[in-house]
């Protein structure tokens, strides 16, 4: 089975303890578990094609979708998307790390596929308010993230209901159940007029009190 880590009391040299396990893991090319907000993710080093395509081939994802991308701040947002706008980034400035997702073109001439062949021209990009998670992005850089649930089903918020072998999944950090919660607000920014295309944890207006300019139809 999946080595598991139990994170619920988890502070100070044991905290750190814990990232650097998981550090050692996405370097070798695993794939791990984490809670994120809401519901356990996959994780994997975004720019590790093969652990990539393990965590498609564990979600029973269709061709052509694409992982997200779990970021530190709006600075390395910037080293792997492009268009982002000052007031754009005041939206970031307000709401990351947070439940607020940016849909971006990516940097041109990063070697990475997160899905889609490098086809789609598009990534989804967040600063994730779990703090296991956040400090790995901050120590490894951006990290493609994925639900642990099979695509199409709901998110996976107890950590019992995760089975996995050691060849799947090398190890799952655990906080316990995790509180249900509203999906992200998703917004694209990807060359057309920018617009609001999921409202989630962040209302319509809250957006449109910062960024005027961005749509919700």
């Amino acid at each position: 089975m999946a080595e598991r880590i139990n994170l619920t009391q988890s502070t100070g040299d044991l905290f750190n303890e814990s990232v650097e396990s998981a550090l050692r893991y996405l370097r070798a090319g695993e794939v791990i578990i984490a809670a994120s907000e809401h519901g356990y993710v996959y994780l994997a080093n975004a720019f590790d094609k093969d652990a990539v395509n393990a965590i498609h081939i564990l979600r029973g994802n269709s061709a052509g979708i694409t992982l997200q991308v779990f970021v530190k701040d709006k600075n390395m947002a910037r080293g792997v998307a492009t268009g982002l706008t000052l007031q754009q980034e005041g939206l970031l400035d307000k709401f990351w790390p947070g439940l607020l997702s940016l849909n971006l073109k990516p940097q041109r001439g990063l070697n990475w596929d997160l899905g889609d062949g490098q086809q789609l021209d598009l990534i989804s990009v967040r600063v994730p308010a779990a703090e296991f998670i956040l400090e790995l992005a901050k120590v490894h850089g951006p990290i493609a993230i994925a639900s642990a649930a099979l695509a199409g089903k709901p998110a996976i918020s107890d950590p019992a209901e995760l089975n996995f072998t050691d060849v799947e999944v090398a190890a799952i950090f655990s906080v316990g159940p995790l509180e249900q919660g509203p999906a992200t607000t998703v917004i694209a920014c990807d060359g057309d007029a920018p617009r609001i295309v999921r409202v989630g944890a962040i209302s319509a207006e809250q957006i449109t009190a910062i960024a005027p300019a961005i749509s919700y139809p």
